[in-house]
């Protein structure tokens, strides 16, 4: 397995990297500045100069991956089209190239609430309206996916136990990034885990249970 990882330096993408690394799973970090990811990211990941907005760059930077895990977001700005090209555009892009190079597992980090068109987030520039097309598109590629719709991000990780759920479940909750990047690496090994939206919250009270059980009670 060689793991490709878009959005490598946010914080959810390089939390991501650092998982990938530590299960010694080779890694192929998309950026776009290599100065500035070489500050961010662990020297044991590879990386490749590219953009999602760029589809002629995603070929080569995809290289010999044969998985992705794609963390790219939109950041709040004054640009009303940055959602829908970075969240849907540039998603769309990777999906295409991952399907002409034979991917074999395709893990996207959305967002707890697509679902719902009037969501406060929504205000700006219908940021999960893109992300939920974005999903869309990846369950019709005819890849191998994995969606992961992760709660409030927060970065401080904490002991509390992982809550999982299938789509349009959970409603509100918060996840630390840490754990976000597990489920997504995870989703890698566990075999319950492809082709499902799962949505992810933590919280004190909850049941621990290992990641094959969260998948496996999810239904497909």
């Amino acid at each position: 397995m060689k793991a490709f990882v878009a959005g490598a330096t946010g914080e959810t993408g390089r939390r991501i990297v650092q998982e990938l690394i530590a299960r010694n799973i080779p890694v192929r970090a998309l950026v776009r500045d290599i100065a500035k990811a070489r500050e961010i990211l662990s020297p044991e990941a590879e990386l490749v100069v590219g953009d999602v907005l760029q589809p002629e760059s995603l070929t080569a930077a995809l290289g010999d991956s044969t998985v992705v895990l794609c963390a790219t977001g939109a950041k709040p700005s004054f640009d009303p089209t940055g959602p829908y090209k970075i969240d849907f555009e540039g998603t769309k892009n990777l999906v295409d190239a991952a399907k002409a190079k034979g991917i074999e597992h395709f893990v996207f980090v959305s967002s707890l609430c697509v679902s719902q068109l009037f969501h406060p987030l929504n205000l700006f520039w219908l940021i999960l309206l893109w992300k939920k097309q974005a999903e869309e598109y990846i369950q019709k590629s005819g890849l191998t996916y994995t969606i992961v719709r992760p709660g409030g991000l927060k970065n401080e990780d904490n002991p509390n136990p992982i809550v999982m759920q299938g789509a349009d479940t959970l409603l509100d909750g918060s996840i630390p990034r840490q754990k976000v990047a597990q489920v997504c690496v995870e989703s890698l090994f566990e075999s319950t885990a492809r082709n499902k939206v799962v949505e992810i919250i933590s919280k004190p009270e909850a049941t621990s249970k290992s990641f094959g059980e969260l998948f496996a009670n999810v239904a497909g």
